[in-house]
This record gives C-alpha cells, structure tokens and sequence, in this order.
C-alpha cells in the first residue's frame, strides 16, 4: 500500500502564491512520474504538471511561466509552486504518482487540497 498525502493549500488572493506539497509513504516501492492535476465541481480533472524521475517536466498551458513542479526523490516528495495566482487557478489540487512495485506499477493519488484565490 503506497499512500500520497497533500498539504498546503489555502487561500490566496490574486497574484499571490502557494505551495502544494505531497508525500508518498509505504514500503518497497518506488516512482517514476508524479503529477499535479485539479478539478472544479461539474468540470472533470485536467492535468496541471507532471515530473519525471529524472526531472523532465511538462505543463498545462494555462500555468506555463505561473507553476513550477519539483520533487524530491529521496523523500518520495512532488511540490507545486504556483505564482500569480489568478481566480481561475481555483480547484481542488490532487497529486498522482505513479507507482512501481516488481514487476507492475499502478497509479496512486492524493486525498486533494483545496486552493481557493480570492480577494
């Protein structure tokens, strides 16, 4: 059982920042990529980043030049700084990993935080 567990969302006022962290915990694991994606109510999730093991990353339009994803490999840690934040940078925030155990992998997220950017 791999667990990823989130902090640091809030709330934020436009052009202000936060920083997301999520931490994977479990036993004989390891990861590839971790991910940052986000969902407002009665939208479907959409992707925000993602970091490979070796620190490619890729980013959604919308938060080029904004986010910036990192992660700590021997912490089992991705964080998402997000700058300039706008309002409709509102969502929940979940992480995803994804998970390599033997032989097989699966996908493993985040319980979500909530970021809300109002003034």
């Amino acid at each position: 059982q791999v667990q990823l567990v989130e902090s640091g969302g809030g709330l934020v006022q436009p052009g202000g920042s936060l920083r997301l962290s999520c931490a994977a915990s479990g036993s004989s694991f390891s990861i590839s990529a971790m991910g940052w994606y986000r969902q407002v109510p009665g939208k479907k999730r959409e992707f925000v980043a993602i970091i490979t093991s070796g620190g490619i990353t890729n980013y959604a339009d919308s938060v080029k030049g904004r986010f910036t994803i990192s992660r700590d490999n021997a912490k089992n840690t991705v964080y998402l700084q997000m700058n300039g934040l706008k309002s409709e940078d509102t969502a929940v925030y979940y992480c995803n990993a994804r998970v390599v155990v033997g032989l097989g992998s699966f996908v493993s997220w985040g319980q979500g935080s909530q970021v809300t950017v109002s003034s």
